[in-house]
């Protein structure tokens, strides 16, 4: 294909550990990486550990805000408004850029976690109020959003610079958002059927909604999500088939 993409992970997402499990080493198989803020995941000692390590490994560092939810991971949607929405993404990442600079590094990117991420994709005016925030936070950070959806949209709209993303094991519905985590088919959970399914992603444009529909998606960054029981085979796995298909892993 002689092409290059962004292999992106969510990481951080521990509390009070000295012991960062799967995150180092799948470090080595992606380019960047999306740090909880400590408010559906993470703490200030995990985050203060995860991005020094990140910054060590030449990693683009990303803030990776989501909705108040501890006990929820941050995958239920929580009822506030557009403002109260700019207010925790903007102390989200006001908090991770603290820690990324501390570092001798810096923020590059805000990628949405779970609801907040899904809900954005969906509602025009939240998608607003997160790139709002982004925006305003400074630096020209990129907005990273669900391809195809209006976060993407509203960043662009505010003069942002954002990537748009697919997922390597998640499933798509016919309008190109994924299959809610509540269904059965949700995941994917072989390696041969996800790799098949970032290739065609990134080959073609490309994804198989789980109706046979086939659907365009602009694929900028890959997620990969690195709480399995095997993401790091499937990391090193998708990261070798990837080069075998002269595709490059690194971020824009």
């Amino acid at each position: 294909m002689d092409k290059h993409i962004d292999l992106n992970c969510d990481m951080g997402e521990s509390f009070g550990a000295y012991t960062l499990g799967q995150d180092e080493a799948l470090m080595d198989y992606v380019s960047s990486v999306n740090i909880a803020c400590g408010f559906h995941a993470g703490d200030a000692v995990v985050m203060q550990r995860t991005v020094t390590l990140a910054a060590q490994k030449g990693l683009a560092i990303g803030a990776h805000p989501g909705y108040p939810d501890l006990q929820g991971f941050g995958r239920r949607a929580i009822q506030l408004d557009a403002n109260e929405v700019y207010a925790i993404v903007l102390y989200q990442v006001g908090a991770l850029r603290a820690f990324a600079e501390a570092a001798g590094s810096r923020l590059n990117h805000v990628k949405p976690h779970g609801a907040l991420y899904n809900t954005a994709a969906k509602d025009r005016a939240l998608a607003s109020a997160i790139a709002g925030a982004v925006r305003d936070a400074g630096d020209n950070l990129v907005l990273v959003g669900l391809s195809g959806s209006h976060l993407i949209d509203e960043g662009r709209q505010l003069g942002l610079r954002t990537l748009s993303e697919v997922f390597a094991d998640r499933t798509y519905q016919d309008d190109g958002t994924l299959t809610p985590r509540t269904a059965a088919n949700a995941l994917i959970s072989d390696t041969a059927g996800a790799i098949k399914q970032v290739l065609q992603m990134v080959g073609e444009g490309t994804v198989t909604a789980v109706s046979g529909k086939t659907i365009l998606v602009e694929a900028q960054t890959i997620c990969i999500h690195g709480d399995g029981a095997h993401a790091l085979t499937f990391a090193r796995s998708l990261a070798e088939q990837l080069h075998q298909h002269h595709v490059s892993i690194k971020h824009p």
